[in-house]
């Protein structure tokens, strides 16, 4: 991988929704918006284009696939993948493999780890989760806090093949002691949860994110909004549940017909969750059986929805970045930034196709690398 070097980027800088500045310069792999002197001047790349900060896939999956842990070789194609389409910060929302070597990579995404998936026994995939009982989720959420970076996964519903249906894992109980676990170790906590029933117990026992939250209703938005619970809705993958309620009718009519009408009403209760101030953050729940590289179609699906385009590339940059921590386009911060041919604010889809993507000050991808 080349060292950094020094660009010029002309044309609008969108620092934020509203926020925009007439080009930057990358020394040193910071951003900077003081043009420098003398021969890093003179010798400098320009490029002209339309700058926002690295896109943010806040629910991923680096070094999983659909069968469980992937080799190191493996994980680093996925996240390369993430990478060139101009992902470069990574909320991993549960991972068995360890991947802390990405860490050490000045050419890769920053990775935000949730440990491994905290699930109960035989009530999610094979080979992908901590499980264990409710007596001993409030330990594991302890533990896993200590693998991950700052978030906690807990797996807050699947199929009861007792029932047949979607239904939740944890009591109330197990569930308000394990996120005050978390936060006691100075985690946030997040659940997996399709259906309706475990929101508004996971709600009032302190989680902060909820990822798909397909089964959100006119009830719990408003609880949602109220405590400011954060939702990822995956789009890209909910998109999947038609084949999973095909796959499942004969054996799991309830359950088919479940996933079916939540993959029905997902646009609608995407709208209503923005309309009602819902935090919403993209994800694309690459990994498990979904491709890295889809942040640019969520973020359609997400205007697709019904969000304004500003409202879904803000979900994918400015304010997912200040949700997990990271600096955007400021001053002395890491160069971390994607070029775009046109005003993405006018057309989303244009993300699809990054003119350039620069991470730590080196062009990796695009178009024009």
């Amino acid at each position: 991988m080349a060292a950094s070097e020094t660009l010029r980027i002309t044309g609008p800088v969108l620092v934020g929704p509203e926020e925009v500045r007439d080009g930057l310069w990358v020394v040193d792999g910071r951003i900077t918006f003081t043009p420098p002197t003398g021969a890093r001047a003179a010798d400098a790349r320009t490029v002209s284009g339309w700058v926002l900060p690295g896109l943010v896939d806040a629910h991923c999956h680096v070094g999983l696939d659909a069968h469980g842990a992937v080799d190191r070789d493996t994980a680093e194609r996925q996240i390369r993948a993430d990478r060139d389409a101009g992902t470069l910060l990574i909320r991993d929302a549960g991972s068995p493999a360890d991947t802390r070597w990405v860490d050490d990579r000045e050419d890769l995404p920053r990775l935000v780890r949730a440990g491994r998936h905290i699930a109960r026994t035989k009530r999610y995939i094979r080979n992908y989760a901590v499980e264990i009982e409710p007596a001993e989720l409030a330990a594991t959420v302890t533990e896993q806090a200590r693998r991950g970076d700052g978030w906690v996964k807990i797996v807050g519903d699947w199929i009861d093949r007792a029932t047949g249906d979607l239904a939740a894992c944890w009591p109330r109980d197990a569930a308000q002691a394990a996120i005050a676990a978390a936060h006691a170790a100075g985690a946030r906590v997040t659940a997996h949860c399709f259906a309706e029933d475990s929101l508004t117990d996971l709600v009032e026992a302190g989680i902060d994110c909820v990822e798909h939250a397909s089964g959100l209703t006119v009830e719990t938005i408003p609880l949602f909004a109220e405590h400011g619970v954060a939702i990822v809705p995956t789009l890209v993958n909910i998109a999947t549940f038609e084949g999973i309620a095909a796959g499942a009718a004969e054996k799991f009519p309830a359950y088919s017909a479940h996933m079916r009408a939540l993959h029905a009403r997902r646009y609608d209760t995407v709208r209503q969750a923005h309309e009602a101030g819902i935090p919403i953050y993209v994800g694309t729940d690459a990994g498990g059986s979904l491709p890295h590289g889809l942040v640019a179609d969520e973020v359609a699906e997400l205007v697709r929805a019904g969000l304004p385009a500003v409202a879904a590339l803000s979900a994918a940059t400015w304010a997912a970045r200040a949700w997990l921590g990271f600096a955007g386009l400021a001053e002395g911060a890491p160069a971390d930034f994607v070029v775009c041919s046109e005003d993405p604010r006018v057309d989303v889809r244009v993300l699809a196709e990054p003119l350039l993507v620069v991470v730590r000050g080196r062009v990796v991808a695009g178009r024009g690398a």
